[in-house]
């Protein structure tokens, strides 16, 4: 009886150990290897032509990438774009944390837009984005790339893009946009999705060439048309 005791203690014992031996899950790190490694290497070291390295990207990188669906890429020649999220919160969370700890990078920022300045985020906006995002933030086309629109996009993701600099767009550090300054960029970005309108008609928020078009147009049809009428009028006149 004392040598099964004995025994069973032994193995519970062993059991413990085994237990306390084993290496704690890491969701973020196995997310990694399940999605990421194959292209930016074990351990973010980026792998020639498939991937670039991630060390020192910071949270705030890959945040932007998971969050708005850019990442994973079917192909490492696929420009990222905006397209579904393919993981959870918490993984995207998860896989964060992990990258981050890769090396130091941008923070996710936490910007406040409801302190900006609307005038001064559109005069920031000419000066830095509006030569590919047009002043309207309706996307466009530059050399070997689409410009998203910024209809969709969150005030962390704004910010995200401004510090990280996602693709080909450059990257803006606090010395060339403040944390201020950038509330206020992002203040505007959000009006000009519903600006007003109270001068005249919106016409895709182009400014004042196509309203006047418009309107030039209108008033030659009139005018044809009116002459038109004074003509049949004089000849059954006469």
């Amino acid at each position: 009886m004392i040598r099964a005791l004995a025994a069973a203690a032994a193995v519970l014992t062993l059991a413990a150990t085994a237990v306390a031996q084993t290496p704690p899950r890491e969701p973020g790190k196995e997310l990694y290897a399940e999605n990421c490694a194959r292209c930016h290497g074990s351990t973010g070291e980026g792998i020639a032509r498939l991937g670039p390295p991630l060390r020192g990207v910071g949270a705030g990188t890959a945040d932007l990438y998971l969050r708005t669906g850019y990442m994973p890429l079917e192909s490492p020649d696929d420009q990222p774009e905006r397209s579904r999220v393919l993981f959870s919160d918490r993984e995207i969370r998860a896989l964060v944390a992990y990258v981050a700890s890769l090396g130091h990078g941008p923070p996710i920022p936490r910007p406040h837009p409801e302190h900006g300045d609307v005038a001064a985020g559109q005069r920031l906006f000419a000066t830095h984005c509006a030569g590919c995002h047009q002043i309207a933030a309706e996307g466009g086309y530059v050399t070997g790339a689409r410009v998203p629109p910024l209809d969709d996009v969150s005030p962390v993701q704004i910010a995200e893009a401004v510090r990280t600099g996602p693709y080909v767009m450059p990257r803006f550090s606090t010395k060339d946009v403040g944390d201020r300054e950038l509330d206020s960029l992002i203040a505007y970005v959000e009006y000009a999705r519903h600006p007003k309108s109270s001068g005249g008609w919106a016409l895709g928020e182009l400014g004042p060439i196509p309203e006047g078009i418009v309107t030039w147009l209108i008033a030659a049809v009139v005018l044809v048309a009116t002459c038109l009428v004074i003509g049949k009028r004089l000849k059954g006149g006469s």
